[in-house]
């Protein structure tokens, strides 16, 4: 075990690589990304929170708590129904372990179970870690598990997480997630695009670990894929403040609803419609540029190149002053636009156009 998560709430299975990789400067990252290098070969510099982008991330976790727990609870509540007693989580690293903390802790607390956590890689253009499937499949029957993420965007883990199961015969690829604006979870909390608090920050709400990597010369055929762990950030690390702040508003014993917006959605298409529909409107011929949901909009603000943040309002403090005070802090455009299934996109630079 390595970083800040506790023992008894998750199993990590990643390599220690703390002090083998150089961080890359956003800029060269991105260029080095879009020249070709696969993005798990790098990891970023560390984005430093301002006081005032602090602040609004407290002020969103302090709104948005309460409905976090809602959707942990609708979540677990699946899960429990489908798995029972025998789930096995398995969140993938790193935005779902913290969620996958939160949900094995509202098993143990509804129905007294004390259900295991692993955490493990999976890389878009990479697939999973087979050695971290393999370590799991020798101590749990294929069917007990349930891969946990924190939310879906345009799907690309999930249709990564679909390829890698064609290996593994009875393990579900289903994912369960709290926020599914996409509609492609099998278990979700909401269908809303709501603020995670987590996705506001990078490694001091993750265990103070990086985002996981891969790359042979340190990744070995027997490894697990590889993270780096920020020991010097250990006092900004706000991991358990964020999960005891989501854990106090768990909803009273038995009154969970399994599904927080389950009706089927009255869209006029679909959320992958959507993303095209925005590709073509700003003439982005690489769709790995447009990042949909307010979880990826976040991301593209703390660690990628932003052109521009799409908003379904420019006055929406309560779901977006987070990213308001980000986009403000970078120079980035905030342009507001018809979005239908999410709160937020962005648009990532593409350097040719530099």
């Amino acid at each position: 075990m390595f970083g800040t998560y506790k023992p008894q709430d998750v199993e990590i299975l990643l390599k220690d690589i703390t002090g083998l990789v150089e961080p890359l400067p956003t800029k060269e990252r991105e260029k080095r990304i879009q020249s070709g290098v696969h993005y798990s070969e790098m990891l970023p510099l560390e984005y430093e929170p301002s006081p005032a982008y602090l602040a609004a991330y407290h002020d969103a976790l302090t709104r948005y708590a309460p409905m976090t727990a809602q959707a942990v609870a609708s979540a677990a509540q699946q899960i429990w129904q489908d798995k029972g007693a025998e789930a096995v989580l398995v969140s993938l690293a790193r935005a779902g372990t913290s969620i996958g903390v939160l949900i094995k802790r509202y098993l143990a607390r509804e129905y007294g179970v004390d259900v295991k956590h692993y955490t493990i890689s999976i890389i878009r253009g990479r697939g999973i870690d087979r050695n971290a499937m393999k370590y799991i499949l020798v101590r749990h029957k294929p069917e007990h598990i349930q891969f946990v993420d924190g939310w879906t965007g345009k799907g690309a883990i999930q249709r990564e997480l679909k390829q890698a199961m064609e290996d593994y015969p009875g393990v579900s690829a289903g994912l369960a997630v709290l926020s599914d604006p996409a509609r492609l979870a099998e278990k979700c909390g909401t269908h809303d695009d709501f603020l995670i608090a987590s996705s506001c920050l990078n490694s001091t709400v993750s265990g103070l670990l990086s985002r996981t990597f891969y790359r042979p010369d340190l990744i070995g055929p027997e490894d697990f894929h590889g993270a780096a762990c920020y020991p010097q950030l250990r006092e900004q690390d706000l991991t358990y403040p964020f999960i005891e702040a989501v854990e106090a508003h768990f909803p009273a014993r038995g009154t969970a609803k399994l599904c927080l917006s389950a009706e089927e959605g009255t869209e006029p298409f679909t959320a992958l419609e959507e993303v095209d529909q925005i590709c073509r409107n700003f003439s982005i011929a690489d769709r790995n540029l447009v990042k949909p949901s307010i979880g990826e909009a976040t991301r593209v603000l703390l660690r990628r190149m932003p052109w521009k943040i799409l908003v379904r309002s420019l006055s929406d403090e309560d779901h977006l002053g987070h990213i308001y005070q980000l986009a403000k802090e970078k120079g980035v455009t905030l342009m507001e636009y018809p979005l239908v299934h999410y709160r937020a996109c962005g648009l990532i630079q593409s350097i040719a156009d530099n």
